[in-house]
């Protein structure tokens, strides 16, 4: 059997594979449910809208990656920063053309996309720092949803980038250290987890999980606050914590795995959480930011005068809302406050979070 035929077989029996398979977006009676809502219901129509104008207006791209991301700690001023962010744009890109490929089913969508993932394996190198690794998740999740049009060449140099992210994160775990138990060890076992997932790597699907439910017990206490919570005096770093172990935890439930309602030996739990977060999101309670943190970096940020990071400011509700729709897929009884912080006059989608919850119940 020669090695082109090989290959051939390879990417049929994988295209058949992909077409019923769902890893971390969505399963083909989910995508045609989407196609379905979008074409049927005016708000998921105008949220799909805004995504196929991004995608159309990035159809040529080839992608700006960069060797490394450099976002982690830094000020906003920070140069390397800055770079980090134009680069990041690649993104929001990512998102709308994988999105669209997936309700349109048109190929320019798919090989734009598979364009700029293709770059970002070739240029950046990864260092295992979860704060800038997570944010490539909307890459991992336009690659689940256009993987079918790689080609097995392609798809074994984006694979072994994408286990290179995990396996870094994972080597770059400082027992009994600070970063081992706050929102950068949430933002690792997210990165680790998702790509587990989207690769079926038993190793890496089993470190997320293991460590997802070490993490309840180490950040999460029984009352529901987190351990970013009062190290940082700041509901801001509560959401920043949580927003990650619940997109594991949406990814997970999708592979047959509830991590939302795992109750650790000492109460704590997701879930509770999220139910800690809600009397500050309704106006029941309020939260002075910042006023007893104990990161330098935080004094840091106020004293050059980042927007919301002043000491005593006012959390603001609308920063929960990822949190809040998130959490909706597990619990609807949210989605109404959800909706409400948006302040966009959306009764059921305010966002594109909020179609997709519709089509994966």
């Amino acid at each position: 059997m020669t090695k082109s035929y090989l290959v051939l077989l390879t990417t049929l029996l994988f295209s058949q594979w992909a077409a019923f398979a769902s890893a971390i977006s969505l399963t083909e009676a989910q995508r045609r449910e989407l196609t379905r809502l979008v074409v049927s219901d005016a708000e998921a129509k105008r949220q799909f809208q805004r995504l196929r104008r991004e995608a159309d207006a990035c159809i040529k791209d080839h992608g700006r990656p960069v060797s490394r991301i450099c976002t982690a700690g830094r000020l906003d001023g920070d140069r390397l920063k800055a770079e980090s962010r134009v680069s990041l744009r690649d993104m929001e890109k990512l998102n709308a053309l994988g999105y669209s490929y997936a309700v349109t089913s048109k190929n320019a969508f798919s090989a734009a996309a598979r364009r700029i993932i293709i770059h970002w394996a070739k240029v950046n190198q990864p260092a295992g720092i979860p704060i800038d690794d997570t944010k490539l998740e909307p890459l991992f999740v336009a690659y689940d949803l256009t993987r079918s049009t790689f080609s097995a060449e392609e798809r074994i140099a984006v694979e072994d980038w994408l286990r290179k992210i995990a396996g870094l994160e994972l080597q770059s775990t400082l027992t009994n250290s600070v970063t081992a138990r706050n929102n950068w060890n949430s933002h690792r076992l997210k990165v680790v987890g998702l790509i587990g997932f989207l690769l079926d790597d038993a190793d890496f699907i089993a470190g997320a999980v293991e460590g997802f439910k070490a993490q309840v017990e180490t950040n999460i206490y029984s009352d529901g606050s987190s351990f970013d919570f009062h190290q940082r005096d700041a509901l801001h770093y509560h959401c920043y914590d949580l927003e990650p172990l619940l997109v594991l935890a949406v990814a997970a439930r999708e592979n047959g795995i509830d991590l939302y309602h795992y109750r650790s030996p000492s109460g704590a739990s997701l879930a509770k959480s999220v139910e800690f977060l809600v009397p500050y999101c309704d106006g029941t309670r309020t939260h002075a930011e910042w006023v007893h943190t104990k990161v330098k970096l935080d004094r840091t940020r106020g004293e050059a005068g980042e927007k919301g990071f002043s000491p005593g400011s006012a959390f603001q509700p609308r920063e929960a809302r990822g949190v809040l729709e998130l959490a909706s897929f597990f619990d609807q009884s949210y989605t109404p406050l959800a909706v409400r912080l948006y302040h966009n006059g959306a009764a059921r989608y305010p966002s594109w979070q909020a179609v997709l919850n519709r089509v994966r119940k």
